[in-house]
């Protein structure tokens, strides 16, 4: 699945150069395609200078080049994951038509197909098969009309992204709503499940959690809430009166003292997951099986573990790399286990761009 907003850009490429504009941490790679077969080349982790560059070219292209600089090498053709907060995932109904002419009705009539005017917007569609009822029996499919995933950014933003590529000398070949990436990821990493279950991938972001449930390999449900780690560390900071910094680091260690504090600041992230997975629920009359948990702070098991009591189901960190063959530099392989969770955006958004 790509819905990478850029036209004219398609056919299959050997390698690509893929980033996760974080709001406080720029996650890349950069993959090759070999046959069937995919391989992890190099990764970088960035702090973002400020705000997201995303939103100004000039800042952008320098932040690139030192991505670049940190990762060791450069692949001229880029892809771009922007956030949940420049970005939109939607359902919708439309008329059995060729893709480039849905994205031009989207562009000019969005609001009798998403329910609000998205007129500035640049917009990609993927086509989503009419399942079986419940009874196993075959669901009548409207005259002419198929149902649709439709992925939106700001035309302005998708604009200072290929320019901010082309001055730090690449070429942005893909720009797709980071929702999409832990999905390409997990297909790979974990095809049985993907294919045969309903799972809950829960992206721990920075500043927001994302949730995306699958449905037989397909994207049923996405939903944002507005809980990341940042909240999680602050709570920590205030609750024992130490530093941010300090907080940061007894996340991830989770000292005893620290555990003490964790299922209530928690809670409210958890009842939303739930609350998410109830709504799927009703809605399919299908039990989400278990929960895959990505982000920084998927890295500590006591998260999870607090998580999943809240949530109901059981819950686990999961390797995006598991797939890829890793060829990476000697400095690089002792490290790369522990910032696999990380990952998960920036190589679905690299996977999306290879196939």
């Amino acid at each position: 699945m790509a819905l990478p907003f850029l036209t004219g850009l398609k056919g299959k490429r050997d390698q690509i150069f893929a980033v996760d504009l974080g709001s406080k941490v720029t996650k890349a790679v950069q993959m090759s395609r070999k046959g069937e077969n995919y391989t992890l080349d190099r990764f970088a982790l960035v702090e973002v200078p400020g705000e997201n560059p995303g939103g100004y070219a000039d800042v952008f292209a320098e932040h690139l080049n030192t991505v670049i600089e940190a990762m060791g090498g450069r692949c001229k053709q880029l892809c771009v994951a922007i956030g949940v907060n420049d970005s939109l995932l939607s359902h919708a109904e439309m008329p059995m038509v060729p893709v480039s002419d849905m994205r031009s009705m989207l562009r000019y009539s969005s609001k009798n197909y998403l329910q609000q005017d998205l007129s500035d917007c640049v917009f990609d569609c993927h086509i989503r098969p009419f399942r079986q009822g419940m009874d196993g029996g075959e669901v009548k499919k409207p005259a002419n009309k198929c149902r649709v995933l439709v992925g939106a950014a700001k035309r302005s933003l998708v604009d200072e992204l290929q320019a901010g590529a082309k001055k730090a000398g690449l070429q942005a070949v893909h720009v797709i709503p980071n929702f999409i990436g832990p999905a390409n990821a997990f297909e790979r990493a974990y095809p049985e499940p993907f294919a045969n279950e309903a799972v809950a991938l829960v992206e721990l972001g920075q500043k927001n959690t994302t949730i995306t449930i699958m449905y037989d390999g397909e994207l049923a449900l996405s939903r944002v809430v507005n809980y990341g780690s940042e909240r999680l560390t602050q709570g920590i900071a205030d609750a024992m009166g130490i530093s941010e910094e300090e907080a940061e680091g007894a996340k991830l260690t989770m000292p005893t003292d620290v555990e003490s504090y964790l299922s209530a600041l928690l809670m409210p992230l958890g009842r939303e997951m739930r609350a998410s997975i109830d709504f799927f629920d009703h809605q399919h009359d299908k039990a989400v099986s278990q929960a895959f948990f990505s982000g920084g702070s998927a890295r500590s098991p006591k998260i999870i573990e607090n998580l999943q009591i809240e949530m109901m189901v059981p819950c686990h960190q999961w390797d995006p790399l598991s797939s890829l063959k890793l060829d990476l530099p000697p400095e690089q392989l002792g490290e790369v286990e522990q910032v696999s969770p990380q990952l998960a955006v920036a190589v679905g958004a690299g996977l999306a761009a290879l196939e």
